[in-house]
């Protein structure tokens, strides 16, 4: 009789018996299964079914098909005792084969783990056990972590340094004393059995202690099927410790290489402490966010005053921050004036006049007057702890390029193991010795081995992408410029061209009425104004809040639109007090059949000043055909940096596409005030773009070969910066959490862009050198120390620093200027 297995799934989105029956009817039909309960009240699944047949995945999957899905938790972890890049990828299976765990991202370069999985099916502690069976260390990192963390990476320093000393205080005297009897230096007999006495006495303390960790890590590792760096340190060591025995015991005759198995362990210890130390730098920007936040908060509650802990501030509380400190959590403010200080988030440095109304920020500084303000997100849900988050998901992804280096780091080991036994056994059976060497064909075979085991680094490979991942997207949250992964981080280093949507980008938004012009007496310029801002109370677009700003400010008395219809990159119409009158461009008009009335030489004007044309329509009743009455202009101001912005862009070699709804001269006239090169025949501004055809023009721009950035608000072009190879959403420092697109900068500055642009060419160049050096260093030194070119001690130095090189590189990119 086949085995049933029993899941329960905690399902979300069910609201009533029939969503029920409808997750009980759908995960019937997965075959395999003997029996779905539905339970509404604690929203769960139970699951009886036949694993042969099927599997977590497919329930899951039915589920989500059905239109709901299955509730998962998030733990995240601070994981020790990983040596290099294999151990990651080996705890990633391990976890990844629990019951319940959906997904497992193990970073080697900021020893993290984060773990999404099922709760009703795998605990916290379970995951914790798990981790802790494949050989490593588990550290919870609660709330956001920082202290748990840094405790954590200290206390593991400490003890390498701990280690590193004493490596350090018996293996130099134990070299010194080795070199100087072999040359002569000291007056002790050559083969004196004493010396070996004190040579190993000083050795195995190194041995077994300082090198105790790559041991365990070397076991551990084969009983887990697998090899990582630990193995061949282990291996080259124990050679040359093992080697030494017998002789000192009096049983073979030869030379001990005891100061070759120290020194090895010593350099390496040296190189990994080193390592440890940089590796902890590469996560200062992370750091560095945290220690924005506001640790106290001023409230007031019941009546009173109260300096609370900022972890009890409350949405809904009445917050009170004086001049000079910090904004303890985002709100909106309610009383009070100030100017406040957002560079540390945005990295504007002009402080941002605040007001009743406006929104602050958690972790600015208010600089001028007290102000009042509701808190309105805290604890997690703040912007400040959302950066913080995204920052750290960008940091633990992996970038495309580091495909290749994992791919190679898989077999490396084994590899080098392999090409350690031939060149033993070559050296020992087929390359003859010279007259009068002192070594014997045994001893020679194996100290070439050693260099072979020792000189290999799998930990550069490892190390080459991460470190630069990590540097580069937190230099880039330093600059206002959120990089959400190292796929983005990559892809931006690659495009050529930059597509920037006008309206929002390269403009305010914030369109003006500038002038009214009624195409004749029957109707004022007032009256004009007052029906089309009647039309547009239905309408959400810009231009018709700009029409019913002007209206306002004119004291305008409106009517109530009926009928409101809006037709999508043309215009809206309505009944107003029995007319039907029409909003809307030429495009409109045009459709329509409309007579401009006279005025194409207005529209025409205005058009090459850069104004949007809004021509108004208006019909005596619903059934008579309407007539152009007039044309009001409205205008959108530049953001400012929008000329230096392109400016840079096009300096840098980029391909710069302009591309609006407007017709083509408001266009190229927005155009030339930026400084925008017009291309032969305006190529390079795509005029009178419905917003839905934007991600088909990015589309035809990708055909042609070009590597596509859409630069956009994130609302109304999210089709297009899905579209591009690299959307880049124009935000808020409050909205960051919501913009879809792969870069987000905080700020709203267009400036960031190519800062974003500079700073991923950089990091992808730092990249490939890192993996140039880990490649190269492999490739050439492996094969010199199997010829017999490298002293075992020399390899163990190169190895050890060679990883060190690599993060060093990477840290470069802390000083970069962008």
């Amino acid at each position: 009789m086949a085995e049933i297995k029993q899941v329960t799934l905690p399902v979300t989105g069910m609201t009533c018996a029939n969503c029920v029956a409808t997750v009980e009817r759908n995960l019937k039909k997965v075959g395999g299964v003997h029996s779905a309960v539905v339970n509404l009240s604690s929203e769960r699944a139970t699951v009886d079914f036949d694993p042969s047949q099927t599997g977590l995945d497919a329930l899951i999957g039915r589920i989500q098909r059905a239109g709901y899905d299955v509730a998962t938790g998030e733990a995240d972890l601070l994981v020790r005792r990983m040596s290099d890049d294999n151990d990651a990828r080996r705890l990633e299976k391990s976890l990844a084969a629990l019951e319940g765990v959906r997904s497992v991202q193990v970073s080697f370069t900021t020893e993290r783990a984060r773990v999404e999985y099922i709760p009703t099916l795998v605990s916290q502690a379970e995951i914790r056990k798990a981790i802790t069976d494949a050989g490593f260390e588990a550290v919870e990192v609660g709330g956001q972590g920082e202290d748990v963390e840094a405790l954590a990476r200290e206390a593991e320093i400490q003890q390498q340094r701990k280690y590193l000393i004493i490596g350090l205080l018996l293996t130099v005297p134990l070299f010194i004393f080795s070199m100087g009897r072999d040359l002569g230096l000291l007056p002790i007999p050559a083969h004196a059995s004493w010396a070996n006495w004190v040579m190993l006495a000083m050795a195995t303390p190194v041995q077994f202690y300082v090198g105790w960790q790559y041991y365990v890590g070397a076991f551990k590792a084969l009983r887990n099927r697998s090899a990582n760096m630990d193995v061949l340190i282990a291996m080259g060591s124990s050679a040359a410790y093992f080697y030494s025995l017998p002789i000192t015991f009096g049983l073979l005759h030869g030379h001990v290489y005891f100061e070759t198995a120290a020194v090895i362990i010593t350099l390496i210890k040296l190189g990994k402490f080193l390592e440890a130390r940089a590796k902890g730098r590469t996560s200062e920007a992370i750091k560095k966010l945290m220690g924005l936040q506001a640790k106290m908060a001023r409230i007031e509650r019941n009546g009173e005053e109260l300096d609370v802990n900022i972890d009890d501030v409350r949405v809904g509380d009445i917050v009170l921050v004086r001049p000079g400190e910090k904004i303890p959590v985002d709100g909106v403010v309610i009383a009070g004036r100030s100017t406040v200080d957002e560079s540390m988030l945005t990295g504007e440095s002009l402080p941002v006049e605040k007001r009743p109304g406006d929104v602050v920020i958690g972790a600015t500084l208010n600089k001028l007057g007290l102000i009042k303000f509701e808190a309105t997100k805290v604890g997690k849900e703040t912007a400040l702890a959302q950066i913080i988050r995204l920052v750290e998901e960008a940091q633990g992804s992996k970038a495309p390029i580091q495909k290749l280096a994992d791919q190679v780091s898989a077999i490396f080991v084994p590899i080098v193991i392999g090409i350690a036994l031939v060149t033993f056994l070559v050296w020992y059976f087929f390359v003859p010795m010279p007259a009068g060497a002192d070594l014997s064909p045994f001893t020679r075979a194996l100290i070439n081995m050693v260099a072979v085991l020792v000189i290999a680094c799998p930990c550069a490979m490892g190390l080459a992408t991460p470190t630069a991942v990590m540097v580069g997207t937190g230099k880039g949250a330093e600059l206002g410029i959120l990089l959400r992964s190292g796929e983005a981080l990559e892809r931006a280093g690659r495009v050529t061209t930059v597509v920037l949507d006008k309206t929002g980008t390269l403009t305010r938004g914030q369109p003006a009425v500038t002038e009214i012009i009624p195409a004749s007496d029957r109707l004022s310029s007032r009256e004009l104004l007052r029906l089309a801002a009647s039309v547009e109370r239905g309408s959400e677009h810009p231009l018709g809040e700009a029409l019913l700003a002007e209206a306002g400010n004119m004291g305008l008395s409106l009517a109530e639109p009926e009928g409101f219809q809006a037709q999508v990159g043309h215009g809206v119409t309505a009944e107003v007090e029995g007319h039907r009158v029409l909003v809307g461009n030429l495009r409109m008009m045009t459709s329509l059949g409309l007579d401009l009335n006279g005025l194409s030489g207005q529209i025409e004007r205005l058009q090459a000043e850069a104004k949007t044309a809004i021509l108004v329509a208006v019909g005596d009743s619903p059934e008579h055909q309407a007539v152009v009455e007039g044309v009001i202009a409205v205008a959108d101001t530049l953001k400012e940096g929008s000329a230096e912005a392109i400016a840079d862009l096009q300096a840098m070699g980029l391909k710069i596409v302009m591309i609006t709804g407007d017709n083509r001269q408001t266009a190229e006239a927005i155009a030339r005030q930026v400084g925008l090169r017009i291309g032969q025949g305006g190529v390079n501004i795509l005029a009178e773009v419905l917003p839905g055809d934007k991600a088909s023009e990015i589309k035809r721009l990708q055909a042609a070969g070009e590597v596509v950035a859409m630069v956009g608000d994130g609302i109304n072009d999210a089709p297009a910066l899905a579209q591009a190879d690299v959307g880049i959403a124009i935000g808020t420092g409050t909205d960051v959490a919501m913009a879809a697109a792969p870069v987000t900068l905080i700020s709203g500055d267009l400036r960031g862009v190519s800062r974003a642009i500079r700073l991923s060419r950089q990091t992808l160049r730092t990249i490939k050198q890192n993996l140039f050096w880990a490649f190269f260093y492999n490739v050439i030194l492996i094969p010199a120390a199997a010829m017999g070119l490298l002293n075992p001690m020399l390899a163990a130095g190169a190895m050890a620093f060679s990883s060190v090189f690599v993060v060093t590189n990477s840290l470069r990119l802390k000083n970069l200027k962008v």
